[in-house]
């Protein structure tokens, strides 16, 4: 009978732990407002107001069910939606949605969030009816934002309060031209409600301090879509980029990377051409070799099978000089297997967006 009773009370006990270490739910809505972000001399004349808007957020609050969890500090993940002003008629007016993560620091008390998804414009560049918003080229782009909050949970019961500063991008990647993007900045204001209650987190710092090793792994990434030369009504053609690239892990949640890349961008070639009859003056090669190679140093931040990876890289070779000879990346993979993988992710040169690409790539 003590043993029968024993058993039950150790199978409630792990029953009662399982739920206390089940996502719980939570919502937050942030009012913004800040300025236009003027990168290229195409925006100056659409700044005509300060962007108004709001993010609401769904997030799944974590409580150490798995591993990544507690060694991120408990982090919430979920889904957004933005809508934006821009207090100027060429612009309009951007919605967007996607997937987000929150970071807390500072004892919970400081939250940065990551967000990524598609946006959608309602007034884009027209050659006839606008003609002037050089920014989106496109109904449809991607969006990035960043904010950076203090934060006060369960002021009154489940409700609280968050306060800080935020970054919004908007670009279709050079999918369509133009494509000069836009970026806001400014504050950002709200309340969050936390639909279950929580109880407060203890930080475990004993799965950080292990020592993590790992050999050097290599790795062989191809990347692809569509763009389009700056040249608009140009047309979308496909490009090829190839990477070889090695990763020292460095601890349980960083790697750092080293590699070269291979540009092979049609659209490029098309303008090439394009500029050796259109500027005869220029002295153009229409047989210039198009292709790029760069090397590049980057960082990748595992987190579960979900890695963020960010590179800047140099152009070695570069016959034709159309951007500046520094690009970088910002990116998203997933890791289907401890060897394969594939990601999304959008090559720059500056704010200027060249591409976005879509990759696989197997890491050995």
């Amino acid at each position: 009978m003590k043993k029968a009773c024993c058993f039950l009370f150790a199978l409630f006990g792990s029953f009662v732990y399982g739920q206390q270490l089940e996502d719980t739910n939570a919502i937050e809505v942030n009012l913004l407002r800040g300025n236009i972000l003027p990168h290229s001399p195409e925006l100056y004349h659409l700044i005509t107001g300060h962007p108004e808007g709001f993010m609401l957020s769904f997030s799944k609050k974590t409580h150490g069910k798995e591993a990544w969890q507690t060694l991120y500090n408990y982090p919430d993940y979920g889904g957004y939606f933005i809508y934006q002003d821009f207090k100027n008629e060429i612009l309009g007016k951007n919605y967007a949605i996607g997937a987000h993560y929150n970071f807390y620091f500072l004892n919970r008390k400081l939250k940065f969030k990551i967000a990524q998804g598609i946006a959608m414009t309602t007034n884009p560049y027209d050659k006839v009816n606008n003609s002037k918003n050089r920014a989106f080229g496109s109904k449809y782009m991607g969006n990035t934002d960043f904010m950076l909050s203090f934060k006060q949970d369960n002021i009154i019961d489940g409700l609280g309060l968050e306060a800080g500063f935020f970054f919004t991008h908007y670009s279709s990647g050079r999918f369509k031209s133009p494509n000069s993007g836009l970026n806001t900045y400014g504050l950002n204001i709200g309340v969050n409600y936390n639909l279950c209650k929580t109880e407060p987190k203890v930080i475990d710092t004993s799965s950080i301090s292990i020592k993590y090793r790992e050999p050097v792994k290599f790795n062989l990434v191809f990347r692809s879509g569509l763009n389009e030369s700056i040249v608009i009504g140009s047309g979308q053609k496909p490009f090829y980029h190839v990477s070889f690239y090695a990763d020292k892990r460095i601890n349980r949640k960083s790697a750092l990377q080293f590699g070269t890349e291979l540009f092979m961008t049609t659209s490029i070639q098309e303008y090439i051409k394009y500029r050796s009859i259109a500027y005869p003056e220029d002295h153009v090669d229409a047989n210039t070799d198009y292709k790029r190679i760069g090397v590049f140093i980057g960082h990748e931040l595992f987190i579960n099978r979900i890695s963020l990876e960010t590179q800047v890289g140099y152009y070695v070779y570069r016959p034709f000089a159309l951007d500046i000879p520094i690009y970088d990346r910002l990116g998203i993979k997933y890791y289907w297997t401890p060897k394969i993988f594939s990601g999304i992710g959008v090559k720059t040169h500056g704010f200027l967006a060249e591409a976005t690409e879509f990759s696989v790539g197997v890491r050995l």
